[in-house]
């Protein structure tokens, strides 16, 4: 059973505000691997779990046809409500149930989503969707985030880490997928051909604003929020005026580095 979370249209709206992109590094490595795979340029490319679109929109550029589809309607309308190139669509479907064709699909993405859903079951429509030679590139970022700016970089981390922290004792079990750097979904990814790669570091731009956003946009804080909105609240207020105070600076508009770490899994059939 695929575990349904970011349901909410308020939950959706910040997803799609803060929610950030692959970075470069990421997408290099997926089209590095695509490219050695012969499996670009190619006709058709879908995103599984797409969220409001962040990873989708990268793909555009590389298929005649793309389609981000995911389990949460509020999600999908805010992809929608997002400009996008014409070849890019969305579908409102579960990760266990794609409405596509036997052996009809190139490539097969999921950025930041796969450890929610069945694996058993997404594995199988996997392996029935996917043309032969066609990849998967699934991916996450992981929890170990840093923050760079000027000569605190490493107090505004320990600022930023200890709201982080709090905020992940809220963590759906699901994350246990994450912090082992989605090795069981590697292991159930049927496809013979297959590697997992988990030191992508990406610098991702970001703003005081937008780091505090992106903590918001995560789902533990949403719980968080549930079983206490006071103090939920009240951690990201005081988090937000620690790291002004240590930059020295007024301005939530104040430009950060955000450094994550990727793992990714690819695969050809």
């Amino acid at each position: 059973m695929a575990t349904q979370m970011f349901e909410g249209r308020g939950h959706a709206a910040v997803y799609q505000k803060y929610r950030f992109a692959p970075g470069k590094e990421l997408q290099q490595t997926i089209l590095s691997y695509l490219q050695e795979k012969k499996a670009i340029p190619a006709e058709l490319a879908v995103d599984v779990g797409c969220g409001s679109g962040q990873g989708t929109l990268f793909l555009g550029e590389y298929f005649k046809k793309v389609v981000g589809t995911d389990i949460s309607e509020a999600q999908i309308q805010e992809a929608r409500d997002t400009p996008c190139m014409p070849n890019i669509s969305y579908l409102v479907c579960p990760a266990e149930e794609l409405p596509f064709q036997d052996a009809s699909v190139d490539v097969l993405t999921s950025f930041t989503a796969a450890h929610w859903f069945d694996f058993a079951k997404f594995m199988r429509e996997a392996e029935r969707v996917v043309r032969p030679g066609g990849c998967v590139a699934i991916s996450t970022y992981t929890v170990d985030m840093s923050l760079r700016y000027g000569d605190c970089s490493e107090k505004l981390t320990k600022i930023f880490r200890e709201c982080w922290d709090t905020i992940l004792k809220y963590s759906h079990n699901r994350l246990k997928y994450v912090l082992e750097d989605y090795k069981e979904i590697f292991e159930a990814l049927p496809f013979p051909d297959k590697k997992r790669i988990t030191d992508i570091y990406d610098q991702i731009p970001m703003t005081v604003e937008g780091v505090v956003g992106y903590m918001e946009s995560a789902s533990p804080y949403q719980t968080f929020m549930k079983h206490d909105p006071k103090a939920a609240t009240s951690l990201l207020q005081e988090t937000e005026k620690r790291m002004l105070e240590t930059m020295g600076v007024s301005s939530r508009e104040t430009p950060v580095e955000f450094w994550v770490r990727h793992v990714c899994v690819l695969g050809c059939k």
